[in-house]
């Protein structure tokens, strides 16, 4: 039997506030299979984006097994934490997260670059004409719409071929037509190159498109179900 490509176990995570110690992760639990895509869904303070943000290595649990991409990312340093996400995970935030000094070239090869790939601004351009903007190539963040910037983030993404892809609200700062199409394109994508997906939404209907639904709940995993509509 394979093991699952994310694998979280009785985590908590208990950030410091002024008022005190805040348990924002209260035991939670979650494996998802290779290739599986995944809605996580909640009211906001749920505890959503904070689940995504332990998966990605990026907030670190205070107690909990936590099992990514067959790496326990439970002790690991910043730099291996940077090393794996290079590699195995590709991160979509609601914000795009652009550098605005950068084409959208440019920002899509960074990864890359940053790896010391030779052949960054080629797979860059590829994963452009991919989301459709070949001819926004030299435009920075700035000179593009929400919908377009958004495009980019997931070309970026997507550009190292990571095996998991995380998106925290893909859509919620994009209108709904906008939205909508940026949705066809992430399952697309998703699909096409065999990514196994986690997306955090307030949307149902987005949520509904996936293969399992998560619902969350004060910090806890509250239930689940299998998607009504494909």
């Amino acid at each position: 039997m394979t093991k699952p490509i994310v694998a979280l176990d009785r985590v908590c995570l208990r950030l410091v506030s002024r008022a005190g110690p805040v348990d924002i992760l209260k035991d939670a639990s979650l494996h998802v299979e290779n290739g599986q895509s995944v809605a996580i869904v909640g009211p906001s303070g749920s505890g959503k984006t904070s689940l995504l943000m332990v998966m990605a290595g990026l907030e670190p649990a205070s107690s909990g097994s936590v099992e990514v991409v067959g790496q326990d990312l439970v002790g690991l340093g910043e730099d291996q934490l940077a090393l794996v996400r290079g590699r195995e995970i590709g991160i979509v935030f609601q914000s795009f997260h652009l550098v605005p000094t950068m084409t959208a070239l440019e920002n899509i090869a960074l990864p890359l670059e940053l790896a010391g790939r030779h052949d960054a601004v080629a797979q860059a351009r590829e994963l452009l004409g991919e989301v459709g903007l070949a001819a926004r190539a030299d435009h920075y963040p700035a000179q593009l719409s929400g919908g377009e910037q958004q495009r980019v983030a997931l070309a970026r993404a997507l550009v190292h071929r990571p095996s998991l892809l995380l998106a925290d609200e893909p859509t919620g700062n994009l209108d709904s037509r906008t939205g909508e199409q940026v949705v066809e394109l992430l399952f697309g994508l998703q699909n096409r190159h065999k990514a196994t997906l986690v997306l955090v939404t307030h949307d149902l209907e987005l949520a509904s498109k996936c293969e399992r639904v998560i619902s969350m709940a004060d910090g806890r995993i509250v239930g689940e179900r299998e998607a009504t509509a494909a």
